[in-house]
């Protein structure tokens, strides 16, 4: 059963801490609803509690290209809502100017719970996080001091940040607790996989997902812990590393030899709707990932132990294993009409 689990302040805590003046309502709770089987979110709701207006600000920013340099890309430019806020027709991912960087899209749900994000782990906070794309050249290209200016000067904006944070002041703090509530909302556990788990009347695996939950189990779920399908650690997974992406993973970030061509373990939930895989987007096609794990993976020195020997997988476990990966799409949360993109005003 789906419980409400607020993780907010008092409504007394509240109201000293975003009310802006004395006598004027203050932004409305939001109630986070989670399912009773998660553990605690690593996300500190007491320091950015979610209030309606707060996601509505961020939802508005989320959506809006005037926070790019040339006002021509959004966040939702690559984090599309039905591909489970990947983006689904381009290997890499695409900025202003036409410009590719280097990584593909990751997908954005069940944030509160991560610790690291990034396909490299570079950053290591959720409200850090929104920095990196609005402001590297490759992506939105956008100024940080300058964006703040180009929002305080929209009357739109400073009506929202009023409404969500007691003045109408606009700074690059509000900015990004606002996207972050947005963010948080992003919650994925309304799949078929989690019906059967959760035993709803007449909601079964057939034959066929069943043998493949059984096949995920036994050679998947080591790194793809179940329930978020993976224990956000970072991994060499014996990809083959191609030589004009120059892309050395984790050891970009820490210097150490030990981190080499090691990537962030993504989520399988949503994978059918959400290709293409691995972080340069290399595959279009699951079946593209089994092979390689099956008899096309690098066995260089910093492969992970428990992939040295591959994933052996019949054509017979492929199968059924693309059955029960289809039961780990939520239809509701990429139809969620809360979280799905607004008109921007000028």
């Amino acid at each position: 059963m789906i419980r409400k689990a607020v993780y907010l302040l008092s409504l007394f805590c509240l109201w000293l801490l975003i009310m802006g003046k004395a006598g004027e309502p203050g932004p409305e709770y939001y109630t986070l609803k989670l399912p009773d089987s998660l553990p605690k979110p690593v996300y500190d709701f007491s320091k950015n509690p979610l209030t309606k207006q707060g996601i509505a600000l961020g939802r508005y920013l989320f959506y809006d290209p005037k926070l790019s340099k040339d006002s021509s890309v959004s966040c939702g430019f690559c984090h599309q809502q039905f591909a489970a806020f990947g983006h689904f027709d381009h290997a890499l991912s695409h900025g202003i100017m036409g410009r590719v960087t280097s990584r593909s899209v990751p997908t954005l749900f069940n944030l509160i719970w991560q610790k690291d994000f990034m396909w490299d782990g570079g950053v290591n906070h959720l409200e850090v996080q929104p920095i990196s794309p609005i402001t590297n050249e490759d992506e939105m290209g956008m100024d940080l001091k300058e964006l703040i200016t180009r929002l305080q000067g929209n009357k739109t904006y400073k009506r929202m940040f009023k409404d969500a944070f007691g003045t109408e002041e606009v700074n690059s703090q509000r900015m990004l607790k606002a996207l972050s509530q947005f963010m948080a909302i992003m919650i994925s556990f309304e799949s078929r996989y989690d019906s059967v788990m959760r035993k709803e009347p007449g909601v079964t695996f057939t034959p066929e997902e069943q043998g493949g939950y059984r096949t995920f189990q036994q050679k998947c779920a080591a790194c793809h812990k179940e329930p978020f399908f993976t224990d956000f650690s970072m991994r060499n997974n014996g990809l083959p590393y191609l030589p004009s992406m120059n892309d050395i993973g984790r050891m970009k970030i820490t210097n150490n030899t030990a981190d080499y061509l090691k990537f962030k373990v993504p989520s399988l939930r949503n994978v059918l709707v959400s290709s293409p895989y691995m972080h340069d987007g290399r595959f279009f096609d699951i079946f593209q990932v089994f092979a390689m794990y099956d008899h096309g993976q690098e066995k260089g020195n910093t492969i992970d132990p428990l992939l040295k020997n591959g994933i052996p997988l019949s054509e017979k476990e492929q199968r059924q294993l693309y059955m029960f990966l289809n039961t780990l799409t939520d239809k509701k949360f990429i139809n969620n009409k809360d979280l799905k993109e607004i008109m921007i005003e000028d």
